[in-house]
């Protein structure tokens, strides 16, 4: 077994990467890019080296760099993690040469299953289900694609993590998509390959999980199921699949562990396939790396695959057999992103002011969050995987949606409201869903989700921002009947003045006893009843109903409360001395005049200078933040009068980019 390896990566998985190793006994190295430095993963680590500041390129992505780190510090083999070098050949050949252990297949299966043309016949000639389709240069799909039925799906041939894909509808919108899937493929992975198949209608995301040693032996861990997607990035994940059936389930693990022999595939990977109606299933991709979703396997398998990769890496055979591994319960994941859900998705970088994570003996949560801190534009906008195990998918589901309800995020937006939505919908309940779900049914969610929050009540916010101050003043003075008297400057005023999420109410409030407390709303009286207060999170009851919320107070004195899974933002008015309010904004496209940025982010595409005439609909600049691309579109048909940024400029949100006349 090694005794020290290098962790080349970052983020949540770093951190898992650390556990596991610790739990066998071997010392970790963590290397950081310098904005990285206060991350989870650097304090986690036996010791940490810096690789400087920079690009990714300089940093997380510089071979040579990771490399003699190892070297220089005895690592004897490097773990990738998923995403930057881990599916990179070259990185393989270079620990090869450096003899240092890769934790993961051979340069030979990531070359073979990492572009997808080859790994689609690779698939064929091994008898795994492949759809139609072909590959060739821009002029080669245009003609070759009359002889395939549309609605067509371009992908990256060297693609991954749902970038470079997209869907056509018509014969005429082909040629731009081709174009855009090419840029991205070059930029994301260095190949403007791609290739073009079939698209399925309404498919199912099936994916088997693999792990290969280095003697030949080679079994699956069941499957997952993540058909809920949105521009295929995967959102919920679950296992088993509540999809396939006894046959279908058998059927594809034996396909799965039938290609990874074909190979010869040693370590864990993950082989994707698409599930038709019929209960068909087809190749997509081989993952040849540790998948994000891998803790709801480890869950329902009670595996540990990143201590069986560490192994297999050191040589060791796999201990057990096929017949060896069984699923147990049901496992759901859902994926914390940083983005605006009501701002169509947008990332939402920045700093974190409060969290608090949901706790409970089946919730298993994969962070590196552990406290306030920044999420950073440069990197993948996911912020913590909460992880859930019940005996079945309905207590699975039940209990994803109470976790969900008390994690707590306050300072960026978040997908939590979302998730919490796509769960309690009849579809998923019903299993009503495939990988078209999320993209035609979000604007349905969006609508529920606004109305929600609009109808929410608001007296239960208002008992929770106010309990979070009245709690502490609380143990002042236990025999005053008017709160005014015991808080101040509230005892000149005849009423508390409340801005929520732009609303105003007004209400009065008196103490009854120790926390007890009246609350006159519409010259109604409403009991208030303190039970718990610690941390910013405040148990309370209002007229006999019990909630749970979670507050934390900005630097402009204006409250973020978490309450059933909403973000409410509340200032008090009457307070003095307190600033200007900022009520939580959304992307800022500017005037019909000039256009502003809606996100921070890179300049990655700039089509316009000043002078040019422009129609409504052209796409005037393109900024990319947190692997997600925003067209910047003319409102309408005017000209450039001025053009603010250049290409590979750095923009933050509403900074103005163009100016039209």
């Amino acid at each position: 077994m090694f005794r020290k390896i290098l962790i080349a990566n970052r983020g949540e998985i770093a951190v898992r990467i650390c556990r596991s190793a610790h739990a066998l006994g071997i010392a970790s190295l963590a290397v950081y890019a310098e904005d990285d430095q206060s991350s989870l993963h650097v304090s986690m680590a036996t010791e940490a080296i810096s690789l400087g500041e920079g690009k990714l390129s300089d940093t997380y992505l510089h071979i040579e760099k990771i490399i003699g780190i190892a070297q220089q510090y005895g690592c004897e083999a490097i773990h990738p993690g998923y995403g930057f070098l881990s599916e990179n050949p070259a990185f393989v050949e270079a620990c090869e040469k450096a003899g240092i252990v890769f934790i993961g297949p051979s340069s030979q299966a990531i070359k073979l299953m990492g572009n997808k043309i080859a790994a689609r016949k690779f698939a064929k000639e091994a008898g795994v289900p492949i759809t139609e389709g072909f590959s060739g240069s821009k002029e080669e799909i245009l003609e070759k694609a009359s002889d395939l039925l549309f609605p067509l799906l371009i992908k990256a041939a060297a693609g991954g993590g749902g970038k470079g894909m997209r869907i056509v509808q018509k014969a005429s919108e082909l040629e731009q998509a081709i174009t855009s899937t090419s840029r991205e493929a070059l930029s994301y992975f260095g190949d403007d390959a791609v290739y073009v198949e079939q698209f399925l209608d309404e498919p199912r995301h099936i994916e088997v999980q693999i792990l290969g040693d280095q003697q030949g032996n080679v079994v699956h861990l069941y499957e997952r199921e993540c058909s809920l997607q949105r521009r295929y990035q995967k959102i919920i994940e679950e296992a088993p699949s509540p999809t396939l059936d006894a046959k279908t389930r058998e059927e594809i693990g034996q396909a799965a562990v039938k290609l990874a022999k074909a190979i010869p595939y040693s370590n864990a990977g993950t082989i994707e396939f698409l599930l038709d109606q019929k209960q068909q299933f087809y190749f997509l991709e081989m993952n040849t790396r540790i998948q994000v979703e891998h803790p709801i396997t480890e869950l329902t398998t009670g595996m540990d695959l990143v201590a069986e990769q560490i192994k297999i890496a050191s040589g060791q055979p796999l201990s057990f057999a096929q017949e060896d591994i069984k699923q147990r319960g049901h496992a759901i994941e859902c994926r914390i992103y940083a983005e605006s859900p009501e701002n169509n998705f947008l990332p939402s970088p920045g700093g974190i002011s409060y969290y608090s994570p949901p706790k409970a003996a089946n919730y298993r949560l994969d962070t590196f969050v552990d406290g306030p801190t920044v999420i950073q534009s440069s990197y993948d906008p996911m912020i913590a995987k909460l992880i859930v195990y019940g005996k079945d998918r309905e207590q699975a589901r039940a209990d994803s949606m109470e976790a969900l309800k008390n994690f707590a995020i306050h300072g960026i937006d978040t997908n939590i409201h979302y998730l919490l939505h796509l769960l309690k919908s009849e579809d998923f309940h019903q299993n009503q869903i495939s990988t078209k779900y999320c993209d035609q049914e979000t604007p349905r969610l969006l609508n529920e989700m606004q109305n929600e929050k609009e109808n929410f009540p608001h007296l239960p916010i208002i008992a929770a921002g106010l309990g979070f101050e009245l709690q502490a003043q609380d143990e002042k003075d236990q025999h005053s009947n008017s709160i005014w008297q015991e808080i101040g400057y509230w005892r000149l005023l005849p009423a508390l003045q409340l801005t929520i999420d732009e609303k105003e109410s007004k209400v009065e409030l008196w103490k009854v006893r120790k926390g007890e407390y009246e609350i006159l709303q519409n010259d109604q009286p409403n009991t208030f009843h303190i039970l718990y207060k610690k941390e910013g999170k405040i148990v309370y009851e209002v007229n006999g109903k019990r909630y749970s919320a979670y507050v934390s107070l900005n630097e402009n004195q204006s409250y973020q409360i978490s309450l059933e899974g909403m973000l409410f933002h509340m200032k008090r008015e009457d307070r003095l001395g307190s600033s200007e309010f900022v009520i939580k904004e959304g992307a800022q496209e500017g005037s019909a005049d000039q256009l502003s940025s809606p996100m921070p982010g890179k300049v990655i595409q700039l089509n316009v200078k000043a002078g040019d005439e422009v129609k409504k609909g052209d796409v005037l600049l393109i900024v990319e933040a947190m692997k997600m691309e925003n067209n910047i579109i003319a409102p309408k048909d005017a000209q450039v009068q001025e053009v603010y940024v250049s290409q590979d400029a750095m923009v933050d949100r509403n900074m103005p980019l163009v100016k039209l006349s």
